[in-house]
């Protein structure tokens, strides 16, 4: 083991540039594949962070069961039993004794009943139709953070109050501290003062929410009890489905989990994983079919000091071992310097916790640092095989007489 190690690293010590530009070619694969490793995972913690984070993680809802209405069937006094379309507002009529149930299971976090409808917003003559969202006060950045997408005013929602998105307020050209209408579906409106402007970047939010308390919003739409909606936060967003399981065992009633509702963004991250582990493999192929070929050449370079270790009585069981080492040590070499380097560019870049809209989201933490010099090692491994095969194969006599 010592003589071989001695061999291989005076054949990596003997041609010092060329020992220097594999290693640092092995280095650039890795910086690579550490650099797509941060990049990818980043963009996903990213965007669940944007999107995932501000969405319900499991959500409890009212159904809607429209009695059957009577109608005409057709020409004469025939009446037939039909369903039609009506508005109505659902209702979860036990959701005070539903949350402390929901609030005592593990892994959640946060619990927010609401009363959802939609309405009229009216500044004049200008009219907008909104979604209403109507939180408990002290509950306002619960699922939602609004305190964090606030820019004028205040999150803070009490009997009167309502908080609208920027692109909402410019629409109408709404300034703080102005009184609205809102009109409910149920025809019930409300003189309401404007104590905050916020901007989440999302045109659903900005442009057709409204926030109000809960208690205006039962006056709204005429619910003195209950509520239609139960948003529940989890600490790991990632076990949203095995909680929805439990909370609906618990509730008995039909719990949803985030990763239904955004199917879509569930698909896209795993097709950018994918892509992801499509490069990294591209990444260590380049660094293999680098080490093979110089290898290679190496090999055909010294088959005349191959023919006498073969000459004296070293067998080819050794020169494999002699090639395979000098291998791992180009790709060991390599893969911590590819991971110092990649390590050290990286550190510069804010962390996720600090990712910002328009920014490179790469995330210093998942840049596989272990598993590329592993892989890198590994593959250098077998990328020598093939050279260290051939070197064993070499006649001592006519590599002798070259």
């Amino acid at each position: 083991m010592r003589y071989a190690l001695k061999i291989a690293t005076r054949y990596l010590t003997a041609s010092k540039a060329q020992t220097l530009l594999l290693v640092l070619g092995v280095a650039v694969g890795v910086f690579i594949f550490i650099f797509m490793s941060a990049l990818i995972g980043g963009l996903a913690e990213f965007l669940l962070a944007r999107i995932a984070g501000d969405l319900s993680h499991v959500t409890i809802e009212a159904k809607v069961l429209d009695p059957a209405v009577l109608v005409p069937a057709g020409p004469g006094l025939v009446l037939t039993v039909t369903e039609r379309p009506r508005e109505k507002t659902a209702n979860l009529a036990n959701a005070a004794s539903l949350v402390p149930i929901i609030e005592s299971l593990p892994g959640v976090i946060a619990v927010s009943p609401q009363i959802n409808g939609s309405g009229f917003l009216t500044k004049g003559a200008q009219v907008a139709q909104v979604a209403i969202n109507g939180i408990e006060p002290g509950l306002e950045s619960s699922i939602l953070n609004l305190q964090g997408y606030i820019v004028e005013g205040s999150a803070d929602l009490a009997v009167g109050r309502i908080i609208l998105g920027r692109g909402l307020t410019d629409d109408l050209s709404l300034r703080l501290g102005q009184t609205v209408r809102l009109q409910s579906t149920e025809g019930i409106e409300a003189l309401l003062t404007l104590t905050g402007i916020l901007e989440t970047g999302s045109d659903a939010t900005d442009k057709r929410t409204a926030y109000v308390s809960i208690g205006t919003a039962r006056t709204m739409f005429e619910m003195p009890q209950g509520v239609t909606r139960i948003e529940i936060k989890l600490g790991d967003i990632y076990a949203a489905d095995a909680a929805a399981v439990r909370i609906s065992a618990a509730t008995g009633l039909t719990a949803t989990s985030w990763t239904t509702q955004a199917a879509q963004l569930m698909d896209a991250l795993k097709a950018q994983s994918q892509t992801g582990i499509l490069l990294k493999t591209f990444a260590m192929i380049t660094i293999i079919i680098g080490v093979a070929s110089a290898l290679l050449l190496s090999t055909y370079r010294r088959r005349p000091e191959i023919g006498i270790m073969r000459a004296m009585g070293a067998e080819r069981g050794f020169v494999v071992f002699v090639f395979v080492l000098q291998g791992g040590l180009i790709g060991l070499l390599g893969g911590l310097s590819g991971a110092l380097i990649g390590y050290l560019a990286l550190l510069p870049f804010p962390t996720r916790e600090h990712f910002q809209s328009g920014s490179l989201p790469l995330d210093i933490t998942q840049g596989s640092y272990g598993a590329a010099i592993l892989l890198t090692l590994a593959g250098a491994i077998l990328a020598s095989i093939v050279p260290a095969r051939a070197a064993a194969r070499v006649d001592p006599v006519t590599a002798i007489g070259q």
